[in-house]
């Protein structure tokens, strides 16, 4: 898929443009509750630079907004749900992608191994 001149679903979050429940900021990161959980815990951590479409290329381009990325999971998932959590990243539409501006999934609150699927 190709980058869109048009901005996504979280940058127009990022800008303020439409609401969302807002957990945590940085001046690189922002993340906030996913509309559409999947969990009882389901978070988003996004970075603010919308120029990387999944972990590949960010991991690529900028190793260290990944590290802060993860990091931020982390410290969500401690608050949230007691340091147990998935962190997943969809990298492309055939695996469930659906906004192509990086971000992360943490996923917590009771999930057993068959919870979410395969």
């Amino acid at each position: 898929m190709s980058k869109s001149d048009s901005p996504s679903i979280f940058s127009m979050i990022i800008d303020r443009k439409i609401p969302a429940d807002i957990v945590f900021e940085s001046d690189s990161v922002i993340a906030f509750r996913d509309i559409n959980p999947k969990a009882p815990v389901h978070l988003l951590v996004v970075p603010k630079n919308p120029d990387f479409q999944n972990v590949s290329e960010l991991a690529a381009a900028s190793p260290e907004l990944l590290a802060e990325l993860v990091a931020t999971a982390k410290k969500l998932a401690d608050e949230y749900t007691g340091g147990e959590y998935r962190l997943i990243f969809n990298e492309g539409a055939s695996a469930g992608q659906t906004v192509f501006h990086v971000h992360a999934h943490v996923l917590g609150g009771g999930l057993t191994e068959d919870s979410l699927g395969d």
